[in-house]
């Protein structure tokens, strides 16, 4: 026993050396088979080689097979006449064979008898004796020695005509009736008897004279009877039940039959015992029934002995012609054979080796075998270098599929030249074992043990091994030993990748055991699991409870959990103060927890951020650095207003908690990572930490007013409102004095001097204002700290944001972290003085929605009678009603809304965006609406009730569709999202900002208004080129707009907007599409890091913000598939399977024809099959000739894009659908494929209302068009 460290059973490794090579699953069953591409056989024949299916052969010696062709064709010709020589030889000895046993049948001879022979007469034997029958020799004595005869009939016939024969053989000559004739004699018999039945009576009655004279009277009538006599009288009279034809013909037959039965018969005999007597007189003297049945046994035996023969022989002849079939099968197969060749036919490559591959027959002309040794065989004769030439050479001269798979099979070869692995590598001779610490085994408290699933598998491999080696030794027969090389190779293949191949080897309770493969891959395995995600010291988690208190880079830590994550700091501190002596003592102190420890708790979290981690951690946001500050409790207080970055509520949500150990770490999280540094979100660069619900409400409650306030003057108010005058204050001091006295309403209107000017507004604005701006002052000190405009109007959710959004354009991300708390104090303190509540009767319904109702009725009532006079069609039907009643709804929401007070708590919430919508309001007070059924389609029934009514029982259950499949969808999508995500991560990690210019020329052209508004994605750009405009005196000449390289902001859009007064002006802007950096992405053409506002630095890691920007809304995006009524296959997949499909550049589900030449349209929808659009082209090719117009036939209920005359260029829509990306590329190139491409993911993204900037997009589809094929 060697005696060493622990250490070894982790660390030191073993090995099984297999007792036959065996393949690596991966190289063969990978994706594409390394091995079958290297000897460039298919996958499903390489299979059936490495598993004993099917035999290869691994080497040919031409020349010897050349030189001796003809000598060998002389040898298998000669080999196959001696093949009929020997069949006809055994036919012969089987011809003798039969007769030797026909003798001893008939004659008991056994004269010239074999083994065989002897074998089959005692069998017979045997038989008779089992069978309790007489013996061979005794059968030849039975019913008169028939037995002899019969043998020398008997051939194959059917069993029931040997019973016949039997019978026939042994029937007298004179007496072989037909049945019909024997049961003609039997009838009469029978009738005759019964005639005579009176007299025989009165015959046994009688005696003396009497019964001689009746004796004399019964034998007369029966004579008369048997001679055919006519008989008269009394006589005539008693024979009358004797039918006389059947009796003439009955007395012909069988040499005086009749009278012999009726001799025998006797008066007692029932019909079937006169039969039977009838039978019986016909055999031959000496001969039973139950003999007969006796040789009729004996002569099956007979028949069996002929079957026999004859099937030999059958299968003599068959053989010879087999053998001589083969043995050309052989021959073909020899001259034609060539390495790599596979043999299906096991019984005719076991020929072909015995003939040609074996010196014992003509020769070894060939090699070959079976399993990975024949694999092996394979590899290790490949010639690299030589094969590589070879391919490219294929490469220059073929094409198409022949050429593609060269390509392939190069990428292989080069990556072995390459490597310098051998090639024979791929094939095993032994297997490693890893070390044990690995794989353990624990005894459980049963005494039993629990045992890694590893174990198992190398059980299994090395019983097999053992087996097989034993087998080996033994000298097993070839078909054994390939047997246990199968199973070898089949445990090697489960230990491996177990489930890759066939059916995965199973545990107890049909569990798939875990194979080295399971281990390494997925999220459970080694890499992810272990490797990339470690457990680490110095953490904490706890759920998480709202901080109103804190200010927004801080976070409540519990003391306890504080107290354990700076255990090893204040041990340090207690030693250096020497308040204990050495660790072991401070680690006792602290765990006492005497004030002390409490006080250099405080001491050692000063100043020392922790971070905090909610998961999902789907973008940067989910861990953030805080300052601690110790609490009371188990549970970390979060600022309320980070929470929407981490996207955590307090409903029982955990937060894990990190400490930062090195002074470099702290430093990162302290510059990078604190949560007021993270104001912005990296995916649009907008405020992320804005007020949500109780602070909306607050400061929509503290700024509230029912009044424009803006567009009317002190003194108009104070007339309206029948006052001398509105009440006018200096100072906030004051406005605080009289709200607190009560003396004035936050909401009532006054007026106000601010900065010089005379507002008129409300005490709570007032005091928003004046919070607001003091804490400005705090953060921005200097020349900045200019007075902020006054708010005077009502402050909603989309206010407070808007106005967050100014402060950071003007002051920075990083000014504005006091504004926020001061906006969170403010907005919670008067949220709770208003004291809204919510209850039943907040729910207001509108007193007409009845009569809404009855009008949208009848109008449905319309609709369904054109319908039934066949004036509009089931679908128009269908769309109208869904038309209808989408109305309705709004009416009846509309009038809900009018309805509503605007102090109504619910109203309020709604209206200021604190919570809910008026769209679930409208639920509860108005009417529920139109609900979908699980297909997606619209059931055209509305529920006409709300909440606060009740539904009924049908108007509930069709509600309860939508809710569950909105249950369902959130579970799916949460799993594709995070799929989505870790593959755009996987494309773009790599991108990062690595030079401060590329010098790149190209740039894209962005317009700076769209629709909705100023084009967000221009800012955070770099200008490519100068932008004029021409000059406002209208003389030739251009004035300067923006020089190139300049940042566009928000406000510098707005200037650039105003400056150029055009609505379709458009910016030439830097782009990473057009990014020329050789690795990663240059500063210009990224342009703005959105998270800090400012140019992005190198080494910033722009693709995985990217990737991470589009993946964490991905969540939020439906998964629904919009059914276009009735159109086939035009289905438009929406959400987030339609992002995945953009960046997959799958083609789409109803695509849109695209024109591939430039021209004018001509659309012609006369056929019945749907419109043909025909572009017929205006210009000339390059060589001046014209080109062919092209016709396209498109669907019959699609929707046109083009109309008659227009003209299109090539790549342009023809009709509705989105457009196949490697189509678009081809006919309109990169750029507009690009851009295309950005806008889709954008549509999908804005149709769920998720703001995410373009630039994003554009990385990620700049990594898709990166590759050029070469």
């Amino acid at each position: 026993v060697e005696v060493t460290r622990q250490k070894v059973r982790r660390e030191r490794m073993g090995h099984i050396d297999l007792a036959a090579p065996v393949s690596h699953i991966w190289f063969f069953k990978g994706v594409p088979s390394r091995i079958g591409y290297l000897l460039d056989i298919a996958p499903r024949e390489l299979e059936k080689v490495l598993y004993f299916a099917a035999s290869i052969v691994t080497g040919v010696d031409v020349e010897a097979r050349q030189k001796d062709v003809a000598d060998l064709e002389d040898k298998v010709r000669s080999e196959s006449e001696q093949i009929y020589v020997d069949r006809d030889e055994a036919l012969a000895a089987l011809e003798q064979r039969l007769g030797r046993r026909r003798d001893y049948f008939a004659k008991g001879k056994d004269k010239g008898f074999d083994e065989d022979d002897d074998f089959w007469a005692r069998g017979l034997a045997n038989w008779a004796e089992e069978q309790v029958l007489p013996t061979l020799e005794d059968v030849r004595s039975l019913a008169s020695g028939i037995f002899p005869e019969l043998s020398g009939k008997i051939s194959t016939e059917d069993p029931k005509k040997i019973r016949e024969l039997v019978r026939a053989t042994a029937t007298r000559d004179d007496r072989r009736l037909a049945p019909r004739e024997l049961e003609q004699v039997a009838t009469a018999a029978q009738q005759i008897q019964e005639a005579l039945k009176p007299l025989r009576a009165e015959l046994d009655a009688a005696s003396g004279s009497k019964k001689g004279a009746l004796t004399k009277h019964v034998n007369k009538v029966q004579d008369a009877l048997l001679s055919g006599t006519e008989l008269t009288g009394d006589d005539a009279v008693l024979v009358a039940g004797v039918e006389a034809k059947n009796l003439e013909k009955a007395r012909e037959v069988g040499a005086g039959l009749l009278a012999s039965v009726l001799g025998a018969a006797d008066a007692t005999m029932d019909p079937a015992e006169v039969r039977e007597l009838a039978y019986d007189l016909c055999l031959k003297e000496g001969a039973r029934k139950d003999d007969l049945d006796t040789v009729a046994q004996w002569a099956l035996k007979v028949r069996e002995m002929y079957s026999d023969i004859e099937s030999r022989r059958a299968d003599a002849r068959e053989a010879g012609v087999d053998s001589v079939r083969r043995l050309e099968e052989t021959w073909t197969l020899f001259r034609e054979l060539e390495p790599k060749l596979v043999v299906n036919d096991e019984q005719l490559f076991r020929e072909l080796k015995d003939r040609f591959g074996s010196p014992y027959g003509f020769g070894v002309y060939f090699r070959g075998g079976m399993g990975a040794e024949a694999i092996r065989d394979l590899l290790r004769d490949l010639d690299l270098p030589l094969e590589a030439a070879t391919l490219r050479e294929t490469i220059k001269t073929s094409k198409g599929q022949k050429r593609e798979r060269a390509i392939k099979r190069l990428k292989v070869m080069s990556a072995f030249i390459t490597s310098e692995n051998k090639p024979d590598w791929m094939i095993l001779e032994a297997v490693p074992v890893i070390p044990p610490e690995l794989r353990p085994m624990v005894q459980l408290d049963g005494g039993r043990f629990a045992t890694s699933d590893l174990n198992d598998l190398y059980r299994r491999v090395i019983n097999r091994n053992n087996r097989l080696k034993r087998l080996l030794d033994l000298g097993a027969p070839e078909i054994i030993v390939n047997n246990e090389k199968r199973m070898l190779q089949e445990a090697v293949d489960a230990l491996f990748d177990n489930g890759r191949r066939g059916r995965a080897v199973t545990g107890p309770g049909n569990r798939p055991l875990k194979s080295l493969s399971d281990m390494l891959k997925g999220k459970q395995g080694r890499f992810r699991q272990n490797l990339l995600g470690k457990r680490v010291d110095y953490s904490g988690r706890s759920v998480i409870v709202s901080g109103p208190y804190l200010k927004l880079h801080q976070c409540g830590l519990p003391k306890l959990m504080a107290l354990e994550l700076f255990k090893p700091f204040i041990m340090s501190r207690l030693v250096e103060r020497k308040s204990v002596q050495n660790i072991k003592a401070a680690k006792k102190y602290v765990e006492s927890m005497t004030p002390e420890v409490w006080d250099v708790l405080e001491e050692v979290i000063a100043e020392h951020p922790v971070l905090l981690n909610r998961a999902p951690t789907l973008h940067r946001l989910g861990i953030q650095a805080f300052e601690p500050v110790l609490v009371e409790g188990k549970a970390i207080q979060v600022h309320p207003l980070v929470c929407h970055a981490f996207n955590a509520d307090f409903d029982g949500d955990q937060m894990a908690v990190h400490l930062p150990l090195s002074a470099e770490a702290q430093a990162e999280a302290r510059v990078l990572m604190l949560s007021s540094n993270n104001i912005l979100s990296p995916a649009h660069g907008h405020p992320l930490t804005t007020p949500t619900q109780d602070m909306v409400l607050g400061s929509y409650y503290l700024t509230y007013s029912s009044r424009d306030l803006t567009a009317t003057t002190a003194a108009e108010l104070a007339k309206e409102l029948g006052r001398d005058g509105i009440k006018r204050f200096r100072a906030e001091d004051e406005v605080q004095f009289h709200v607190e006295s009560r003396q004035i309403g936050l909401q009532d209107p006054i007026e106000y001097r601010w900065h010089d000017e005379l507002f008129l507004t409300t005490p709570g604005r007032v005091i928003f204002n004046s919070e607001v701006e003091r804490s400005l002052q705090e953060a921005v000190v200097g020349d900045e700290a200019e007075a902020h405009t006054y708010i005077n109007r009502t402050l909603s959710k989309r206010e407070i944001d808007l106005f967050i959004a100014q402060l950071v354009d003007r002051y920075g991300a990083h000014a504005i972290a006091s504004v926020l708390d001061t906006i969170k104090t403010l907005a919670f303190r008067y949220a709770t003085r208003a004291g809204i509540t919510i209850s039943k009767n907040d729910i207001v319904i509108p007193p007409q929605k009845e009569e809404i109702l009855s009008g949208f009725e009848t109008r449905v009532a319309g609709v369904e009678g054109q319908y039934e006079r066949g004036l509009i069609t089931e679908e128009e039907r269908h769309e109208s009603i869904v038309n209808i009643w989408t109305e309705a709804t709004d009416t009846v929401a509309d009038a809900m809304q009018e309805n509503l007070n605007e102090l109504n708590s619910i109203y309020m919430m709604a209206n200021s965006g604190a919570r809910g919508s008026f769209k679930q309001i409208r639920q509860l007070a108005g009417m529920r609406g139109l609900m979908a059924n699980p297909k997606g389609e619209i059931i055209e029934r509305p529920i006409k009730a709300n909440f606060m009514e009740g539904l009924s029982v049908l108007e509930y259950f069709i509600s309860t569709h939508g809710a569950r499949k909105g249950l369902a969808d959130t579970a799916l999508r949460t799993a594709d999202s995070g799929y989505l995500t870790r593959r755009l991560v996987d494309v773009s990690q790599d991108v990062i900002i690595r030079e401060a210019d590329c010098g790149s020329g190209e740039f894209v052209e962005l317009p700076i208004h769209l629709p909705e508004g100023l084009n967000e994605s221009v800012m955070g750009r770099i200008l490519a080129e100068d932008v004029y405009k021409p000059l406002s005196s209208g003389k030739p000449g251009k004035t300067s707009v923006a020089k190139k390289g300049e940042e566009i902001t928000a406000p510098r859009l707005r200037e650039i907007s105003v400056a150029l007064d055009d609505e379709f002006a458009k910016l030439p802007v830097r782009s990473v599409l057009k990014c020329r950096a050789l690795t990663g992405v240059c500063q210009t053409c990224y342009g703005t890091f959105l998270a800090t506002g400012n140019l992005s630095d190198i080494g910033d890691a722009v693709g995985i913000i990217a990737a991470q920007s589009i993946g964490e809304p991905g969540t939020q995006l439906t998964m629904r598939t919009f059914h276009t009524g009735g159109v086939a296959g035009a289905d438009i997949t929406h959400g987030l399977p339609r992002v995945v499909e953009i960046f997959e550049a799958r083609n789409p589900k109803g695509a849109a024809t695209l024109a591939e030449i430039g021209g004018k349209v001509d659309i012609d929808e006369s056929e019945g099959r749907g419109p043909k659009v025909t572009i017929t082209p205006t210009t000339l090719d390059e060589n001046g000739e014209a080109i062919d117009p092209k016709e396209y036939q498109l669907p019959r209920r699609t929707r046109l894009l083009v109309t008659s005359g227009q003209v299109v260029e090539p790549g342009d829509p023809l009709n509705d659908g989105s457009r196949a990306p490697a189509e678009l590329l081809a006919l309109k190139g990169a750029t507009a494929t690009e851009l295309y491409l950005v806008g889709e993911v954008q549509k999908v993204y804005k149709s769920q209302g998720v703001d995410i900037h373009d630039k994003h997009i554009e990385l990620i589809v700049r990594q898709m068009l990166k590759k050029v094929k070469v």
